[in-house]
């Protein structure tokens, strides 16, 4: 039995490639396939979720010259300033970040990824990210517009969902 069973999910039973419904399924494997590459990951650098995230976040921004502070990560992982803090020490203590003073803001930090982080994460991650930009790339102009504005509208029709 495949990863979404006979029932195609609950978008109804899977047919021909140009159902709405196998769309939606192609969607969801994608999902499942980048979920597990992503525990993969954490798995093989051991650390959490919230960890990578703000490696991430951190490679990003030292990449186009932002400097990051705490605050700037509590905000952008959605945590607690304790949550946050707790995090850079973990980061810092397992040797991926370090903290330096602010250059303008003497009573500022900046946190900033050691370049062995950036390193392990090409290592890790550089081989996958290839293999998905060769699958972009092979994409015609108008296809990959298609997808886009697909992706957008999915990613908004899922944003204008309630919480509860």
């Amino acid at each position: 039995m495949d990863s979404h069973g006979a029932s195609g999910y609950w978008y109804g039973p899977e047919g021909s490639l140009d159902t709405p419904a196998a769309l939606l399924q192609a969607l969801r494997d994608y999902r499942i396939s980048e979920v597990a590459t992503r525990r993969s990951t954490r798995d093989s650098m051991g650390m959490g979720e919230t960890d990578l995230l703000a490696l991430r976040y951190l490679l990003r921004a030292t990449a186009t010259g932002q400097r990051v502070g705490p605050k700037d990560l509590s905000r952008v992982l959605g945590i607690t300033t304790a949550s946050t803090t707790s995090l850079i020490d973990r980061l810092v203590a397992s040797g991926h970040v370090r903290r330096e003073p602010h250059p303008t803001d003497r009573r500022s930090l900046v946190i900033v990824p050691t370049v062995a982080t950036d390193s392990e994460v090409r290592a890790t991650l550089g081989h996958m990210h290839r293999r998905m930009m060769e699958v972009a790339e092979s994409m015609s102009a108008e296809d990959a517009r298609v997808v886009i504005t697909f992706l957008r509208r999915m990613s908004a029709a899922l944003g204008d969902e309630p919480r509860n």
